[in-house]
């Protein structure tokens, strides 16, 4: 059944215009007039539709049910990933959506290569917030991992009113893994560095925040892989999988 996300309320016996990227969807793939729909809006379960019309650029559902299904981690992980080179972070999102992350946090730090601000931030935020709706669809996600603003490392770190904050370092004397086999599942970010990681004046300045600095083990993961890596090492020990 084709899934799609609609930004607009749904309601069982309601006939609704469906955004113009879904309409696309329904053109693109050639669905005829009385075709299963599975829409959801980002607030929880989702709803069976049939589609209603198709026209040139246009294109209608009528609500049918309800399902309150939800597939949302017990926990939430919130991503801290410092912006890398070239599109890594679309694939990092993606990802991440897919593994189940509650919210994605781009941030900038002193070894970061890509820069952002302005209307190139703004674009950019608009694209990977479109990469979380695609990969919401595919992955059956029933509600959208938040994104926020791209922000300073070192004005993230000094916000006081957070969950417990991990930085993944080599440096950390313990691995992710085996901190997470003594702890209860919690609301947590982690924290990934760019190529090149995290300087040392930025790993002490989070660790003096109260980071909590662990390792991914005996081996030096790339960007992209390391907080996946950690989500799903996360997710299998604390039954998220």
């Amino acid at each position: 059944m084709p899934r799609f996300y609609c930004s607009q309320p749904l309601a069982i016996g309601a006939t609704l215009d469906l955004p113009d990227a879904v309409a696309h969807h329904v053109h693109v793939l050639r669905l005829q007039i009385g075709t299963e729909l599975c829409l959801f809006n980002g607030d929880g379960g989702e709803y069976i539709a049939h589609l209603a019309t198709v026209e040139k650029r246009r294109a209608t559902a009528t609500v049918k049910a309800f399902v309150a299904r939800d597939v949302e981690l017990p926990y939430q992980i919130t991503l801290a990933q410092a912006l890398p080179e070239a599109s890594k972070m679309d694939w990092i999102i993606e990802k991440a959506v897919e593994m189940g992350v509650a919210a994605i946090q781009p941030l900038a730090a002193q070894r970061c290569v890509v820069r952002l601000a302005g209307e190139r931030a703004e674009k950019k935020l608009a694209h990977w917030q479109g990469v979380i709706v695609a990969a919401s669809e595919q992955s059956g996600r029933n509600r959208l991992a938040r994104l926020a603003p791209v922000d300073d490392l070192q004005q993230w770190t000094a916000q006081q009113d957070m969950h417990k904050r991990i930085l993944l370092s080599p440096r950390g004397g313990q691995s992710l893994a085996d901190w997470a086999r003594h702890q209860p599942p919690q609301a947590l970010s982690l924290m990934i560095g760019p190529e090149g990681g995290f300087s040392v004046q930025e790993e002490d300045n989070a660790m003096a925040r109260g980071a909590l600095a662990l390792s991914m083990g005996p081996r030096i993961l790339r960007t992209e892989t390391a907080g996946i890596a950690a989500v799903a090492a996360l997710n299998a020990l604390w039954g998220g999988l």
